[in-house]
């Protein structure tokens, strides 16, 4: 077995190592928490159910361009899809338990991703709302996204070098959060909401592979922590005379895998919103806005000249009608400052962290039940 000389893999793969390892995570399921109410309560309803597809206002820019590098064109044809479900039990007076799950497609020029998202919570009103006093209730919630792999097959290209591929396996994010609501009933037809919410986020991997072709020749590169090994691959030998094997770090360019693509954070989010419902229509409307402080990404994106993006606004509008008295037809606009930033935490890390300052949209048709 050779070993390739240490200075040489830094010279044609070094630049490559940090995006390699940051990309792996490509863009891609918070709770709707810009219309969180204390009085979730529809009539003498015991179950509510939502059912509701999302589609992409425009087109999503997925550029990892540097500026100025001709070698990396940006990409701004994606596109964004989900389906959502969740559903709503009243155990008791003031007392909710509430589950959701959501699948998620994105679209890149070459790739595609499916992220699963998942919600669990339960509300606890205890204090009930009378005259110019609110109702009170305490909302806690763990929620996030997962999949099982995400392959980007789009080369990329740095100086000096290029990965053919870039694979993670079971890339997810996971939150634990508490909210605190005041509903106060204005009039018999209009809900008035102010929220404060506080929460942890924390990031995990399984596995993060790569490929890249140099002087002709395949190799498979292995990442166990900042360790890296690369392999040579079909059809290439060792006895035509090339390297066989190397290995590396990737701490020697300034690169934590952890502190990049699996972090960890913490945030706080304040909103209001106001529900008003007569005879069989209804309309609501939310302001939300976010606040995250994440540990060690953001400084690095920093240290390096890169954005580093921490506040969100998001805004929700909603409309529907009863059909019937158990069946309500519904469309949702959204629209938020920052793509994903606080929607899907697992697609933001020290690569990705550019394609944030972008706005995202999405209209929502669906049904919801009350029964």
């Amino acid at each position: 077995m050779s070993h390739e000389p240490r200075a040489s893999w830094k010279q044609h793969a070094a630049p490559a190592l940090c995006l390699a390892l940051c990309l792996a995570l490509p863009a891609a399921a918070a709770p709707l928490d810009a219309l969180l109410t204390a009085l979730p309560e529809q009539g003498s309803s015991r179950v509510l159910l939502e059912l509701g597809g999302d589609k992409l206002a425009r087109t999503l820019d997925f550029s990892t361009a540097r500026e100025g590098d001709p070698a990396q064109p940006a990409s701004r044809s994606g596109d964004y899809s989900s389906l959502h479900l969740t559903g709503a039990v009243r155990v008791a007076d003031g007392l909710w338990l509430t589950g959701g799950l959501w699948q998620r497609q994105i679209d890149g020029d070459q790739d595609r991703y499916r992220y699963r998202g998942w919600l669990a919570s339960g509300l606890w009103r205890f204090t009930e709302a009378a005259g110019p006093r609110p109702a009170l209730a305490m909302r806690l919630s763990a929620w996030g996204n997962r999949a099982s792999e995400t392959l980007t097959t789009t080369p990329v290209h740095v100086p000096g070098a290029v990965l053919d591929t870039v694979t993670i396996s079971k890339p997810s994010d996971r939150q634990l959060q508490a909210d605190l609501l005041a509903t106060w009933k204005t009039t018999p037809k209009l809900n008035v909401t102010a929220m404060l919410g506080l929460g942890r986020t924390r990031l995990a991997y399984g596995a993060l592979a790569a490929t890249t072709t140099r002087n002709g020749c395949h190799y498979d590169l292995t990442f166990t922590g900042n360790d890296i090994f690369g392999e040579l691959n079909a059809p290439c030998t060792s006895s035509s005379g090339v390297i066989r094997q190397f290995f590396d770090s990737s701490g020697d360019y300034g690169v934590d895998v952890a502190k990049e693509i699996a972090w960890q954070g913490r945030f706080v989010q304040v909103g209001v919103n106001a529900a008003w419902r007569d005879g069989p229509w209804s309309a609501a409307a939310g302001l939300l806005l976010h606040s995250a402080r994440r540990d060690e990404v953001d400084r690095i994106l920093r240290a390096r000249g890169d954005p580093a993006y921490q506040h969100n606004r998001t805004v929700l509008l909603d409309g529907g009608y009863a059909y019937t008295p158990q069946i309500t037809l519904f469309a949702r606009l959204q629209l938020s400052s920052h793509l994903f930033l606080d929607e899907i935490p697992v697609t933001y890390n020290s690569s990705t962290s550019r394609n944030f300052g972008s706005g995202f949209s999405t209209l929502t048709l669906g049904l919801r039940g009350a029964f």
